[in-house]
């Protein structure tokens, strides 16, 4: 058994892309994303009891070597 298309299931695949960018512009309200609350600052004399291993010391100080 085949199936065959409606006139719709064909129509959508000949939309072109400014028709596609107009239904992308009609949608773009319903999609928004509230803004996210930046965290509050944390004080440099709360942060204590860091740890970290030599290996990755030295793998962070290694690093400069790849920046400016």
């Amino acid at each position: 058994m085949t199936k065959h298309s409606t006139p719709r299931e064909s129509r959508e695949f000949e939309m072109s892309l400014a028709e596609l960018r107009g239904d992308c512009v009609r949608m773009a309200p319903h999609w928004a994303v509230p803004a996210a609350e930046a965290p509050a600052p944390v004080s440099p004399s709360l942060i204590h009891g860091v740890v970290v291993p030599p290996a990755s010391a030295r793998l962070i100080d290694a690093m400069s070597d790849y920046g400016d």
